[in-house]
């Protein structure tokens, strides 16, 4: 048995889990006791950091499935699919977590956070990119299989076109329900009037909850009950 645990891997560190996790790095990326204006920025900050790295494994975990999707593979494509909405999945339930942030404690932690939107997201912002890419190689694969998007209604669970449909409409309704979670969580702890009031900043939160990536996959839905 191996009793020598002292660190090989180049890095700072007092171990090797510390060097490749760059542990340091990560835990000085908060602000410090002496930065903080209230102690709940390091809740915050905690919660939106790590949908940061989720929403950066998700988008990693598209681009991988749309290549997968070029090059016809469609069962690797929809396994990646599955792995980049269950990280919605969870950065949608740790917003949970801002429930114990109350509106006068966001209020008085304001001013650390400046001008600073969830809209600047630049991991929400690569995901809605990747998400369109994998939108357009699933479009030029029905192409190919001469296949039109309301021939994926109803759905044939042997075949890996129709599973890799059903895969992206899960991953569109994920999406959704993390929206409009957000978009509660800005009413319940921002103080922001309701989406129709003028000039509230959840009426942006609002409109995007019914966006959708892949609409004609729903639109093959709807035509089930349209043409019934």
């Amino acid at each position: 048995m191996k009793h020598d645990h002292s660190p090989v891997l180049p890095g700072h560190g007092a171990t090797d889990y510390a060097r490749y996790m760059r542990i340091d790095a990560l835990l000085e990326l908060q602000r410090s006791p002496d930065e903080v204006i209230h102690r709940d920025e390091l809740l915050f900050q905690v919660v939106h950091q790590s949908t940061e790295l989720w929403l950066k494994l998700a988008a990693a975990e598209l681009a991988e499935a749309t290549a997968q999707v070029v090059a016809g593979q469609l069962a690797a494509a929809e396994a990646l699919l599955v792995r980049a909405t269950l990280a919605v999945r969870l950065i949608t339930d740790q917003l949970e977590m801002l429930r114990y942030l109350s509106p006068v404690d966001f209020q008085a932690m304001q001013p650390a956070l400046g001008n600073g939107s969830g809209a600047e997201s630049p991991g929400w912002r690569e995901v809605q990119g990747a998400s369109r890419k994998l939108g357009r190689a699933f479009d030029e694969q029905l192409a190919t299989h001469g296949v039109a998007a309301t021939e994926l209604c109803p759905t044939d669970p042997s075949d890996p076109l129709h599973r890799l449909a059903e895969a992206m409409v899960e991953w569109d309704e994920r999406v959704s329900v993390w929206r409009v979670r957000h978009y509660q969580m800005a009413l319940r702890i921002g103080g922001h009037r309701p989406a129709g009031s003028p000039g509230s900043p959840t009426n942006m939160l609002a409109k995007l909850a019914g966006h959708r990536f892949f609409p004609e996959l729903w639109q093959a839905r709807m035509s089930l009950t349209t043409n019934g």
